[in-house]
């Protein structure tokens, strides 16, 4: 059973534009992502899906520097470049991970992947379906072919946010969850905000240049409240 991993990624996010590429310790915000993803046992392939716009053209460079394979797609239709990256590096399962999370931990995606290919009869396994772990650790895997089930319906929320008609409908498919104790979802360590720049870049200094696991970051974070204050009145986008 094959898993590619896919991170979207874009120049264009209208609240932080070009974060992706901004340096953290010495290599991209990209770079972190997909140096994670490389990391995590279980995934075959790692894909960097991103647009087909010039604006990305640094974006699909960089990823192939970082050692990912590129597909190009459409800007505003996600769910169409991870196709794209299927149709590129055909696999069993889709992990999805975006470009805005530099501190993925490979241990949480490690998980999924092994939930899977123990469950492989599951269509779709998140450690969001409940939310116990900072937000920024945010990782999803969904069978190929439930993916691709989803791109039968031409619009809606899913072509944006890829998973959308999946996690939503717990009547069709098959969904489970990985959740931490205690619970840390209070904390937040994804990147759309100079004020969420401001914290990861200090959890780095802390850290340094590695793939931090959760814990020493949720501990980091518990024992700096000054950190936590940094972003603590940023405000989700909710999903549209």
């Amino acid at each position: 059973m094959q898993v590619t991993a896919v991170i979207q990624a874009r120049l264009s996010s209208t609240r932080l534009p070009g974060k992706v590429l901004r340096q953290l310790g010495g290599r991209s915000v990209l770079g972190w992502v997909i140096r994670a993803a490389l990391a995590a046992d279980g995934v075959d392939a790692v894909v960097v899906a991103t647009s087909d716009g010039s604006d990305d053209d640094a974006v699909a460079q960089e990823a192939n520097a970082c050692g990912a394979a590129v597909v190009r797609g459409p800007l505003d239709d996600v769910l169409a470049r991870f196709l794209l990256a299927l149709d590129a590096h055909p696999a069993d399962a889709v992990v999805r991970l975006t470009a805005d999370c530099p501190l993925h931990d490979p241990a949480l995606i490690s998980q999924l992947v092994a939930l899977w290919r123990a469950q492989p009869d599951l269509d779709y396994l998140s450690n969001t379906l409940v939310r116990t772990l900072p937000r920024g650790f945010d990782a999803e895997l969904t069978r190929a072919d439930v993916l691709r089930e989803q791109a039968l319906d031409p619009a809606g929320p899913h072509r944006e946010h890829v998973t959308a008609g999946v996690y939503t409908r717990p009547d069709r498919y098959r969904c489970a969850g990985l959740v931490v104790a205690p619970a840390a979802d209070d904390l937040r360590v994804t990147l759309d905000t100079e004020q969420d720049w401001r914290l990861i870049d200090g959890v780095v200094a802390e850290l340094g240049d590695r793939p931090p696991a959760w814990r020493e970051v949720v501990d980091l974070l518990r024992a700096r409240p000054d950190l936590v204050a940094l972003n603590a009145g940023v405000e989700q986008k909710a999903v549209r």
